[in-house]
């Protein structure tokens, strides 16, 4: 097994997180991601630094899964932020949406459907650029977020290339997380979608790939992005959507489209479930992607299903994490696995632990894999 992390992501520093009309402290803090790290190195497995690309195609990887206007706004959006101040007014600390756009008559519709795509953002305000690329008010948009954001998708992208190259089994720490974040919106603590990164990349070397997410929300962003794909198996396990984020997606009739019809499987649970109801999905998801016959996989995964966790509508101990990694190892494909949610902090090597006995993972380190630098 190889691990990536970037040091960069901790550069990510959220100051504010809206919640029941009031702001509380974040919930995406760095020590997440110096958590699982510590774990990695306390296991034996201290993670390889993802070798940077060059200016000129440090965005390659995230381009094909997002609109390169997004990524501008991604890349600019703070420095233009700050440009906006004025005598007596001063914007603050953070980027942030204050407006939400309407689905317009004249065709300026936010999406045709989940797997649609939206026109450019009919104006080139700022302002107008934040309501539009950004879904909801906990997708802050510091100084270093892009950073953070950019080097998170390499690592995505390494854990694949790995895989690429001939290991079984790969992990990429990435923070922030990113299935929430579609094509060309951020949203539920994501700015680019680390998972898609990672299918992406196999798809291009596998040709056929499923992505089984088992975080405790719905992968609303991945499932937008590969929707109408045949060459995709999306398949999620979450809370119940109709009462918890992301409300709008997550829903068992959403099938695919097009191409992708049949390709989308949503699996939600009942709040307050535990290990028996996680296991009957898990062995439904098997069983699907099974039919599906990809040649890889990407496990997204999320430990904001600890019954513990500040935000967790479900009843999950690292038993169930241990679970989700047999169910994967049993598949017998190369696998990424990507880190998604997770934020309560002493719980997460835990889980991270449990899930790599799962997986089996501990035992296979890859002794002829580089420590530091990752592949070319």
């Amino acid at each position: 097994m190889r691990a990536f992390f970037c040091p960069d992501q901790l550069l990510h520093e959220p100051q504010q997180f809206m919640r029941l009309g009031r702001i509380h402290r974040p919930a995406d803090v760095p020590a997440r991601a110096e958590a699982l790290r510590d774990t990695l190195q306390a296991l034996g497995l201290p993670p390889e630094v993802p070798a940077e690309p060059p200016a000129a195609s440090a965005r390659a990887v995230l381009e094909a899964v997002h609109a390169p206007a997004y990524l501008d706004y991604l890349q600019h959006a703070h420095m233009r932020w700050q440009a906006l101040a004025v005598p007596g007014l001063s914007p603050g600390p953070e980027v942030l949406p204050n407006l939400s756009p309407y689905p317009h008559p004249a065709g300026h519709a936010l999406a045709t459907g989940p797997g649609g795509v939206r026109p450019p953002c009919p104006s080139q305000a700022l302002v107008a650029q934040t309501g539009w690329f950004i879904s909801d008010l906990s997708c802050p948009i510091g100084p270093h977020t892009w950073r953070a954001v950019l080097r998170a998708a390499h690592t995505a992208a390494a854990a694949a290339a790995a895989v690429v190259a001939g290991a079984p089994l790969a992990y990429a720490l990435c923070r922030p997380s990113g299935h929430h974040a579609h094509r060309d919106r951020a949203g539920g603590f994501c700015y680019v979608n680390n998972s898609a990164v990672a299918a992406q990349q196999l798809v291009q070397a596998f040709g056929r790939v499923a992505v089984l997410d088992v975080d405790a929300h719905h992968g609303d962003g991945t499932q937008q992005i590969f929707y109408d794909r045949g060459d995709v198996f999306t398949v999620s396990t979450h809370a119940d959507p109709a009462s918890y984020y992301p409300f709008y997606t997550g829903h068992a009739h959403e099938r695919g489209a097009g191409a992708g019809e049949g390709c989308n499987l949503n699996l939600p649970l009942a709040h307050g479930s535990g290990l028996p109801e996680f296991a009957a999905a898990l062995d439904q998801a098997a069983l699907a992607i099974e039919r599906f016959a990809p040649r890889a996989l990407v496990l997204a995964m999320g430990f904001d299903s600890h019954r513990d966790d500040p935000i967790s509508v479900l009843r999950f101990d690292h038993p169930a994490y241990r679970l989700a990694g047999e169910r994967v190892r049993r598949l017998g494909l190369p696998t990424v696995v990507v880190q998604e949610g997770g934020y309560r902090v002493d719980v997460l090597g835990p889980g991270l632990r449990a899930l790599l006995e799962g997986l089996g993972g501990l035992g296979r380190v890859d002794a002829a894999g580089p420590r530091q630098g990752g592949p070319a």
